[in-house]
């Protein structure tokens, strides 16, 4: 019975993670080999793995323990015991101009200004050197009291990356409005399916809509996605 729900309702929904650390594994495998690569916001390290064939240096500010003020969504753990520069994201304590890349993937919502991080990553990035980005365009409040922005559109990567001299590569999405209204009907079905099998049942009945409007073509992206993927080069000084 469980294999066949499976099979009725599909994979959607549950795509968020997997294609953003397949992204962004990719996009560090594309690095050259022996460049200095800063993972701006690094928390617990988790890309450190993707990143052997560079020299790694990691930063936070430290200050999230895993429970934060205890409401909303919180990860329980949150070990950054190891990060090599501990400072604001909008200090970072090293010379200009001195990484050939910056990842920096679900960070930026939980900077109070996260244009001013932007500012700092042009600073500390070579000219033709690459920052890697993700963040949410929309997401529930997570790691609170630090979260500040529930989203970010292409339109802030657009106007802002062009402003600080960056030229961007890529812009992708990750989901449509398919896929996110059926991550949040999954997480309804996880919360409440077993005190009700009806709501359950309707539920399943929804995603497997959802399925197939979304082999269909979907309602795209820019009405809604669950976040951006971007590459984009510090533009070469004149």
């Amino acid at each position: 019975m469980k294999k066949l729900f499976k099979i009725f309702i599909g994979d959607i929904g549950t795509n968020n993670f997997l294609v953003r650390d397949n992204w962004v594994n990719n996009a560090l495998s594309k690095l050259s080999p022996g460049k200095r690569l800063l993972d701006a916001g690094a928390g617990t390290q988790r890309f450190r793995k993707y990143c052997s064939h560079l020299e790694y240096v990691s930063q936070d500010f430290c200050q999230y323990d895993g429970l934060g003020d205890g409401t909303s969504l919180q990860s329980g753990t949150w070990d950054t015991a190891k990060i090599d520069l501990v400072s604001d994201i909008t200090a970072i304590p090293a010379p200009d101009n001195s990484f050939d890349a910056i990842l920096c993937t679900e960070v930026i919502e939980h900077v109070p200004d996260a244009v001013a991080a932007l500012k700092e990553f042009s600073r500390l990035l070579r000219p033709g050197a690459e920052l890697i980005l993700t963040a949410p365009f929309c997401s529930l409040t997570h790691m609170a009291p630090y979260h500040f922005y529930s989203g970010f559109n292409k339109f802030f990567y657009e106007h802002n990356l062009s402003a600080l001299g960056f030229s961007i590569v890529e812009l992708t999405p990750n989901g449509d409005y398919e896929e996110y209204t059926a991550q949040e009907l999954r997480r309804i079905m996880e919360t409440y399916g077993k005190e009700s099998y009806l709501l359950k049942a309707c539920i399943a009945f929804l995603l497997n809509f959802l399925k197939s409007k979304r082999l269909e073509g979907g309602s795209g992206s820019e009405l809604l996605c669950y976040g951006y993927h971007v590459r984009a080069i510090k533009d070469l000084e004149i």
